[in-house]
């Protein structure tokens, strides 16, 4: 991934030290480039590898810590100083950034705040000459009833993004009891949601990377539990803390939201930058998405959020048209995808993504120029042009491909 961060760090305490740099070798964005145990010694260090920040324990010796950021805030003025300490001394606290830190992480630091200084740290150093953000993207895929599409649509959009080495991708089945990700993955995994819930209070970045299943494709997926009795032992909070670990070392989250927007999948949608809110061309599934966009707007404001996607474009003559769908939910419909049958049974039965299995196909298309216009590949000046122009191109297919 382009622009890492170069990291050194200095504390004296072995095991603090330690377990902060097993936080920073999770992060895919970050490079150990040095450590130390010595505040004595770390100036030299710092001249001689010259990296983008330092994480400064303030704990060992706060006096000779205090000195050692303020050397470095002199000697090495364009390295981004972190500190970490215990304290929540306020004194501490304003005493340390007066010297030159820009960040202070209360210890043990949690590794989703550390990388959210650490983003924070390479936006100022390099978001100006990239003009890109490094925060995570997280999306939420749900579905106006079930049966309309919105796991393969997460599955296959997971691989389109992941087929950019500039990402990281994982996807999350939140569908405790039906979930099939796996299935459209092919996927035999060694370690589920459950496994991961029940050691939430020790995991770290590594030890989560560690339980996802990797796919061929690049995509990480953190499948349902086997056992249904499992789903139990799944709360919200083990999930927001499994979210938040997520969001600190991959550039996209995705998580597939089961249909009964139950305690779990409304926290997913809130915890979501942009919610997918797949239906098709049919009464019923329209109603839903009226009522359900109606709770939406009542509950935080979800509704600014959701994007509306309708599957299977093209399935039946007697479909609903689009117009009159966009004047029955009241907005716009942002994407399409037309109908395919034949290719989505192969690739439900294969096991194989659309990109693999069929990768010129019109759906395989659709579903690539979706995962474009998200990292806003399809937004500018001419975004509603091309926009246009990709609607049009998917309705010269009207029986020919959908999830």
């Amino acid at each position: 991934m382009g622009n890492v961060l170069r990291i050194a760090v200095v504390d004296p305490n072995d095991v603090t030290r330690d377990a902060l740099k097993s936080t920073l070798l999770g992060l895919e964005t970050v490079w150990l480039e040095a450590e130390c145990s010595r505040y004595e010694f770390f100036s030299d260090v710092v001249a001689q590898t010259s990296p983008d920040g330092v994480v400064v324990a303030l704990d060992d010796s706060p006096e000779k810590a205090m000195t050692l950021v303020t050397e470095l805030t002199a000697s090495a003025p364009k390295c981004t100083i972190l500190v970490t300490s215990t304290s929540t001394d306020g004194k501490l606290i304003l005493n340390t950034m007066r010297a030159g830190a820009k960040e202070f992480l209360t210890h043990p630091v949690k590794p989703e705040d550390l990388a959210a200084a650490l983003q924070r740290v390479s936006r100022q150093r390099f978001g100006d000459a990239s003009g890109t953000s490094r925060g995570t993207t997280v999306i939420a895929v749900t579905g106006a009833t079930g049966g309309v599409g919105s796991t393969s649509l997460a599955v296959n959009l997971g691989c389109a993004l992941a087929a950019d080495k500039s990402h990281s991708v994982a996807l999350l089945d939140l569908d405790l009891t039906l979930g099939d990700a796996d299935v459209f993955l092919d996927a035999i995994p060694e370690y589920t949601l459950s496994d991961v819930a029940q050691n939430v209070s020790r995991l770290d970045l590594t030890l989560l990377k560690r339980s996802l299943t990797k796919h061929d494709s690049g995509l990480y997926l953190l499948p349902r539990p086997v056992q249904m009795e499992d789903s139990r032992l799944i709360t919200v909070d083990d999930m927001t803390r499994v979210i938040g670990l997520l969001k600190a070392t991959f550039t996209h989250l995705i998580m597939d939201t089961s249909k009964s927007f139950n305690d779990l999948d409304m926290m997913a949608l809130a915890e979501a930058d942009v919610i997918l809110f797949v239906t098709q061309l049919d009464l019923p599934c329209l109603r839903n998405v009226v009522r359900l966009m109606t709770s939406f707007k009542d509950m935080g404001k979800l509704d600014e959020k959701v994007k509306i996607v309708v599957n299977r474009v093209g399935y039946d003559m007697g479909q609903i048209s689009l117009k009159k769908a966009q004047e029955t939910v009241g907005r716009e419909i942002f994407w399409q995808i037309p109908n395919d049958y034949r290719v989505m049974v192969e690739v439900r039965n294969n096991g194989i993504p659309l990109l693999q299995q069929a990768p010129k196909a019109a759906i395989t298309h659709s579903i690539n120029q979706l995962a474009d216009a998200l990292c806003g590949r399809v937004a500018d000046s001419e975004s509603g042009e091309t926009l246009s122009k990709v609607r049009s191109w998917l309705n010269l297919w009207p029986a020919k491909s959908g999830v």
